[in-house]
Formats: C-alpha cells, sequence, structure tokens
C-alpha cells in the first residue's frame, strides 16, 4: 500500500521525528511507514489522519 505521509509531513515543514512524538512512535515507525515497509494499525491510520486533517483514503492508496 502506498501513502503519502512524506508529503503531507514535509507540506508542514516538521521532521520525522517530529512526527512521531506527535503520534507517540518511534521515528523508525514513521521512515517505515514513509517507504512502504510498514502497513500502520487502524489506530494508527486515524491519527496519522486526524494530525494532518484530511480523510484516511487522502493518505493511503491502495
Amino acid at each position: 500500500m502506498k501513502n503519502r505521509i512524506e508529503e503531507f509531513r514535509k507540506q508542514r515543514g516538521i521532521t520525522q521525528e517530529e512526527l512521531a512524538a506527535a503520534l507517540e512512535v518511534s521515528r523508525q515507525t514513521i521512515g517505515s511507514l514513509e517507504n512502504g515497509r510498514y502497513n500502520p494499525s487502524i489506530l494508527l491510520a486515524f491519527k496519522l489522519s486526524e494530525y494532518f486533517g484530511v480523510s484516511i483514503e487522502e493518505i493511503f492508496i491502495y
């Protein structure tokens, strides 16, 4: 599954570390998500959606 996490993160001008801290996950989790090596739990997907103010479907491309 592809995603637009890196795109949304860079639009906000924040680092992987800052996003990880806001979502209470590790920086490695954010890196793995951005590189497509990890699919998030539904809870993390909702947290990302809420953080960026967009729908889950706008972040994740099936």
